[in-house]
């Protein structure tokens, strides 16, 4: 589907109010639309299902009638045009599902004159199964049900943490926090067992761990004080809901946060106005100033009492510190301004974050932090972070950033949390040391056991040897028990190699302009060239278009003026956080697999699952169970199993852990075919790519140096 007819269509229905909404969100919509696996449904129902929620938070529509209308008309906009196939959106699966339902017989056609692998089924037993497959579907929607129900449960069991001040006598309310003997678990899973954890005051801690561990449900935990040894008074924030829209601006969103000042405010402002009221009256009764002369003194020493408690809480520097921590995260004044409807949800989470910055709970638990952000807001963050004075949890897959910000580092591993000193890479050391001096041991050990045992089994029946036999066997039984290195299970990232080599030219630019209808130009007479050996990372500010350019290159966007070559042979694969996010959850990553690719032979779409670590029970566990790192590796798969020439990549890093971002590198290294991606991520760019490409004021122009070089000239601007 093209996506200028996507965006034509979107701005025919929405009309004026789609320029009163920022434009990602407007983009947003036109890239789920314009994907050409979507699933508009029936009557729309796909659509809003996808879209409808944003459409009313965003402003484009006043209710759930009215975006139900709207979604309606877009499905039959695009069917019209011949854009879409209308059917019915697969969103439960509490009924049984075939493959090929709805589905075109040249998209999937039915298997013919195949030998079975096994005996053929009876009516008897096809009826058996498909039972069968009816109880697991429901089985399943139910556990989805009850995942949601769990999460809201958690999202409601988090207490709301506004600023409060202290009554200014002393330090910190809380000090250390100590946590005994605590087990965690979710679904009847175990994450944590007999957990205990100190958490010194003022250290900032880095919780790593490999994806579906458990590290969120941890901080969930925490948040909801739902382990016991968190004091009471213990006040914890964790970031990780974007805020709600709505009319709010962003500067007051940030404010709003001290309840204090705001009920203080307020009631300054009743006062000042029954004051006034009262000087009035008091002017057109002879006998007014002497009655309410009592009245007019409570005031004063009310009012008195505010202004001294407004100073004591610094109130007054509120709104020039809320500012310049929203102008760290790349607000501008006139973005403070807008109301937090007007944003897409990648801004309201740095809102949140912003909120919790001000707030400066005692604890602040920071889920992913730098998703979000561009290297300018990152690097920000970093200083900020360095100068907090009391503790945080961060749990962050950049290992730069983790290197600049923590003290600590958690690790959660086999159900336990084990506390190191130093940053990550101190960190890596320090755990490759002891599971070296854990091996030697496990070895020593199981030689020495087999010595004894070989003696034992020669000379057992020995009579002159029969006290040397006894003595080994009590020295066996006291020796001590050395447990045996168990290792995570190395991750994968194996991109398929093409089966053909395009000849060049494969994608260039020549005086290429673009600008999405209606508004200014982005990018103006673009000329540059990409082929297979090409190994490029685009660097910029957020906002500034470089995933535009990424749509351009693969050609959901056609250029305003000049031209966009593309060999007619060249597959490209772009992998955006849009396919994560528009996963099926009550899908599993092998049913996905094969609705995508109808047709193709199970075991096939198996070996391609393994290959991004998505193996055995893995690939059959609902969506909803996967962590944020095991749902790309899926999205990862489906968009490279035509074996594309050239892999675009729109922040790729985002939601892997540590060890999975090291697997997507080696596994780039060693792609036979071209890379181009935009990332902050400096260790995931300086392994994986040569050459930096830096966007700013509609130009792309390649950058003499390192990622490094980079950063710091970001950092004296």
């Amino acid at each position: 589907m093209g996506a200028l007819d996507a965006a034509t269509i979107v701005h025919e229905v929405l009309g004026k109010r789609a320029h009163d909404v920022d434009k990602p969100i407007i983009d947003y919509f036109i890239d789920v639309l314009a994907d050409e696996d979507f699933d508009f449904g029936l009557e729309g129902e796909g659509v809003f299902n996808a879209i409808g929620e944003l459409l009313i938070d965003s402003g484009c529509v006043d209710d759930e009638s009215e975006g139900r209308t709207v979604c309606s008309k877009l499905c039959h906009k695009f069917g019209k045009h011949g854009l879409a196939t209308t059917k019915e959106a697969v969103r439960s699966l509490a009924t049984p599902l075939r493959m090929y339902d709805g589905l075109n017989e040249d998209e999937a056609p039915k298997k013919q004159n195949e030998v079975p692998d096994g005996p053929v089924l009876t009516e008897r037993d096809k009826a058996k199964l498909e039972r069968r497959k009816r109880k697991e579907e429901r089985q399943r929607e139910a556990q989805f049900q009850l995942h949601l129900a769990e999460m809201e449960a958690a999202k409601a069991g988090m207490p709301v943490v506004c600023v409060t001040h202290g009554t200014g006598e002393g330090g910190p309310t809380t000090k250390d926090i100590h946590m005994e003997n605590f087990n965690i678990s979710v679904g009847g899973r175990d994450l944590i067992k007999e957990g205990s954890l100190t958490l010194s005051f003022g250290r900032h801690y880095g919780l790593v761990g490999r994806n579906g561990t458990g590290k969120t449900t941890f901080l969930r935990h925490m948040a909801m004080h739902a382990i016991d040894g968190i004091p009471k008074n213990c006040q914890i924030l964790h970031v990780e809901q974007e805020v709600a829209g709505d009319d709010t601006s962003a500067l007051q969103c940030v404010l709003n946060s001290d309840i204090e000042r705001v009920q203080l405010l307020e009631e300054e402002a009743r006062l000042l106005s029954q004051q006034r009221d009262a000087e009035a009256e008091a002017t057109t009764k002879d006998n007014g100033a002497i009655h309410g002369e009592n009245g007019r003194d409570a005031v004063s020493e009310r009012l008195q009492q505010i202004y001294k408690r407004l100073e004591m809480i610094d109130a007054y520097s509120a709104e020039s510190r809320a500012a310049s921590i929203l102008a760290g995260l790349s607000f501008t004044p006139e973005m403070q301004r807008k109301p937090t409807r007007a944003f897409s949800g990648g801004w309201r989470m740095r809102i949140a974050l912003a909120r919790a910055l001000f707030i400066e709970p005692d604890l602040l638990l920071l889920d992913e932090p730098t998703n979000h952000l561009d290297l300018h807001a990152v690097l920000w963050l970093e200083s900020y972070l360095l100068k907090w004075p009391k503790t945080f949890i961060v749990v962050s897959h950049a290992r730069e950033f983790l290197n600049t910000v923590v003290t600590d580092i958690l690790h959660l591993h086999m159900q336990k949390l084990t506390a190191y000193k130093g940053d990550y890479d101190t960190f890596e050391r320090t755990r490759e040391e002891q599971l070296k001096n854990q091996q030697k041991a496990f070895e020593s050990n199981e030689r020495n056991k087999a010595h004894m045992q070989a003696f034992i089994d020669k000379f057992r029946y020995n009579a002159k040897r029969a006290s040397l036999v006894q003595s080994r066997i009590k020295a066996l039984d006291r020796m001590g028990h050395v447990d045996a290195i168990v290792n995570d299970p190395g991750y994968k990232f194996e991109f398929p190699t093409p089966d053909d080599r395009p000849s060049a030219p494969i994608v260039s630019f020549s005086d290429a302009s673009f600008g999405y209808p209606g508004g200014p130009l982005l990018f103006k007479n673009l000329n540059f060239g990409i082929d297979l050996d090409s190994r490029i990372a685009m660097v910029g500010p957020n906002g500034i278009g470089k995933s535009t350019i990424l749509k351009l290159i693969s050609g959901e966007l056609q250029p305003s003026s000049g031209t966009v070559f593309r060999s007619a042979k060249v597959r490209m694969a772009v992998f955006s956080q849009h396919h994560v996010d528009g996963l099926d959850l009550s899908s599993n990553p092998l049913l996905y697999m094969m609705r995508c690719y109808p047709g193709v032979p199970e075991q096939k779409l198996r070996a391609h699952l393994g290959s991004f670590g998505v193996t055995g029970n893995l690939a059959l566990q609902p969506m909803y169970t996967l962590s944020g790192g095991q749902k790309s590796r899926v999205a990862f798969s489906k968009i490279t199993f035509k074996k594309p020439h050239i892999i675009l990549l729109d922040e790729p890093s985002n939601h892997l852990d540590l060890d999975a971002v090291e697997a997507l590198i080696q596994g780039l290294v060693l792609f036979e075919g071209g890379v181009l991606m935009v990332s902050h991520d400096e260790h995931l760019i300086s392994g994986s790519v040569g050459e930096l490409w830096v966007v700013s004021e509609g130009r792309i122009a390649p950058f003499p140096g390192t990622f490094h070089d980079y950063k710091k000239i970001v950092k004296s601007s």
